[in-house]
């Protein structure tokens, strides 16, 4: 777990304390032709709302549409959001200087949290387990590793162990757990029911594979933390030159990756790998700090989880802690790995879009995918891609919100004297893009656009927040300014003017456009490349305009 106090160790001698997951792998039925190894452990519900499914207030940007389907409430951000988010800090966090803990200062740490300041250690032993699976699913995707094997030491470091367990399943990971001497504490008996309850396997040690990597696809080391001395005991002095065996494997690909929770098991807390012959983790999730071993570590993955420490323990031990990002219970610390872009993939787990599963008219058929969006919690689902292009033929892409969709098109509100209303009054022809990560879905639109009636432009604009409606007044879009404090000015002159809650007047210059389509295309993410992809296009039938579906190769 975290730091622990020595006097709550076990008696053994041996013991310590120490890109979400993605939608459609949490929802979305697996194909009988997936791998096994990266289905969910339980049926998932269906995606797909029933008739009489009430849809869920949209985010305050979303669309116009929507605003009236439900009262305004607050959501959670859903797991793939906090990983967005923590990726966000990582730059700032691994910059930054960050304090190292000596042993002493770890256990002396721990005694104030379990003492005065009020934590218990089934508290502490909760979010250090719930770190290290976010810091594990942060890193380690679900599509390409499924089956997680976690060596839970007899103390508290191995506790975090079986509660990291319990959160990865529930994140959608497969859990082994290797739990090899069991202490009948009522905690630890607890957290072994509830493992129990969810039907994660518990391995004997001598069920073990020699060689780890054809049975799993990371390894959590769980065992030992920063309060172990000595040489390790049996059975785990075994399973460490198990994890050294591993580690030393050349090809990263071919082998499990290996996480340490807070101390690799074996090392000394502050001199690291003494012997050089010790773990060697690809990931180590230091727990309230890092140790002073952890400046020893060489591997590509550190971050910091425990998301607890209050103001009286940093000021007292003068603590230098990045800070956590958004709702986030880890955060990277150390070096940014560099990475190698050609290997960057995904392979896609998605259900199959066929042609006698969609709507015959695409307007539905986007309205659905739309809705399917929105009930997931997708940040900002009404966010496109727009493409002009002008009279030179030079094309120009920029994200906007959608702000209506009907029979007629798409509307979106904008500055009329900005680059993509110039292109537009060049040339009427643009595309539109959704693309919808966590669904494995693209959506494509193309067709000719106007701008909409002034009467709905003024609609539109003065249901807006008065602050975006003064910002539209400010942006004079697309031109070159001195500096941002111009805006910061001309916005605070405008804030004073209509200070006494007064009628804010649209600017002939903003309104909206609307983009009437001729095709569209639905994209379905799938494995193997073999992505689905329907073009709806227009086709004339006995003198009416009808829709025509066709299936387009990969």
């Amino acid at each position: 777990m975290l730091t622990a106090a020595c006097k709550l160790r076990s008696k053994s001698g041996l013991a310590s304390t120490t890109r979400v997951m993605p939608f459609f792998l949490s929802t979305f039925p697996v194909p009988a032709t997936a791998n096994a190894t990266a289905a969910p452990l339980c049926p998932p519900p269906s995606p797909y709302p029933s008739p009489h499914f009430l849809l869920p207030s949209p985010p305050r940007r979303g669309l116009a549409f929507l605003a009236a389907a439900a009262p305004a409430r607050t959501r959670s951000p859903t797991p793939r959001q906090a990983m967005a988010s923590l990726a966000t800090s990582t730059a700032a966090a691994a910059a930054a200087e960050v304090t190292h803990l000596s042993q002493r200062d770890a256990a002396d740490i721990d005694e104030q949290l379990m003492g005065p300041l009020g934590f218990s250690v089934d508290q502490l032993m909760e979010l250090a387990g719930l770190s290290v699976a976010t810091a594990v699913a942060e890193v380690y995707k679900l599509s390409e590793h499924t089956r997680v094997l976690i060596i839970c030491g007899p103390g508290n470091n191995g506790g975090d162990g079986l509660v990291a367990a319990r959160h990865l399943y529930h994140f959608g990971y497969k859990p082994f757990v290797c739990y090899p001497k069991r202490t009948a504490k009522p905690l630890y008996a607890g957290l072994v029911t509830q493992l129990e309850s969810l039907a994660i396997p518990f391995v004997p040690v001598e069920d073990l594979p020699q060689d780890l990597s054809g049975q799993y696809d990371i390894v959590i080391d769980a065992m030992f933390g920063f309060s172990f001395h000595g040489a390790p005991r049996p059975p785990f002095d075994d399973l460490i030159q198990m994890l050294v065996s591993l580690s030393v494997v050349g090809d990263s690909a071919k082998r499990p990756p290996i996480v340490s929770v807070d101390i690799p098991s074996g090392w000394h807390v502050e001199e690291g790998d003494v012997s050089g012959g010790g773990i060697k983790p690809d990931m180590l999730v230091s727990l309230t700090a890092p140790k002073l071993c952890a400046k020893k570590f060489t591997g590509p993955h550190h971050f910091l989880g425990g998301r607890f420490v209050p103001p009286p323990i940093s000021s007292k031990y003068g603590l230098e802690l990045p800070p956590y990002p958004g709702t986030s219970m880890c955060v990277r610390i150390g070096k940014v790995p560099s990475v190698d872009i050609s290997s960057l993939r995904e392979n896609y787990i998605s259900p199959e879009l066929l042609e006698n599963q969609v709507m015959p008219n695409p307007f539905d058929q986007f309205r659905s995918w739309f809705d399917e969006a929105v009930t997931a919690g997708l940040r900002e689902p009404n966010a496109m891609a727009l493409t002009t292009v002008n009279k030179a033929g030079k094309p120009s892409s920029r994200m906007v919100l959608l702000k209506g969709v009907d029979k007629q098109g798409f509307v979106w509100y904008t500055n009329y004297g900005s680059q993509k209303a110039h292109d537009l009054s060049e040339n009427s022809s643009a595309a539109l893009l959704f693309y919808w990560n966590e669904m494995n879905r693209q959506v494509r639109v193309e067709g000719s656009v106007q701008k909409v009636s002034e009467e709905e432009s003024e609609k539109y604009f003065h249901s807006r927040p008065r602050g975006s409606q003064l910002g539209a007044i400010v942006s004079k879009q697309s031109t070159v300014i001195s500096g941002r404090e111009v805006l910061q000015q001309a916005y605070k002159e405008l804030e004073q003017k209509y200070s006494d809650g007064s009628f804010i007047p649209k600017p002939d210059y903003w309104g909206g456009y609307r983009l009437t389509p001729n095709l569209f295309e639905f994209w379905q993410g799938q494995q193997s490349r073999l992505h689905d992809r329907l073009q709806y296009s227009q086709r004339e039938v006995g003198g009416s305009t009808e829709w025509h579906i066709q299936r387009l190769s990969p």
